[in-house]
């Protein structure tokens, strides 16, 4: 697995792992519960991970659609 992205913005992260199931590739979010942790004030980033053959795929689909 690698870090695809690390964000604060749960709608990117959303959008993100969105825009690559549609391109069969599976990404799997973490740190989404550190909320808890935090008291739900969004300072520690969230990260989307891709399996490691699947990591240059991911990496130009969020480039071309404009999230990296």
């Amino acid at each position: 697995m690698k870090e695809l992205l690390r964000t604060n913005d749960p709608l990117l992260l959303v959008r993100a792992t969105d825009l690559l199931a549609s391109e069969g590739i599976p990404a799997f979010p973490l740190d989404q519960h550190m909320s808890v942790l935090e008291g739900s004030i969004g300072v520690l980033p969230r990260r989307l991970m891709v399996a490691d053959r699947d990591f240059f795929m991911a990496q130009a689909i969020l480039r071309d659609n404009g999230l990296r």
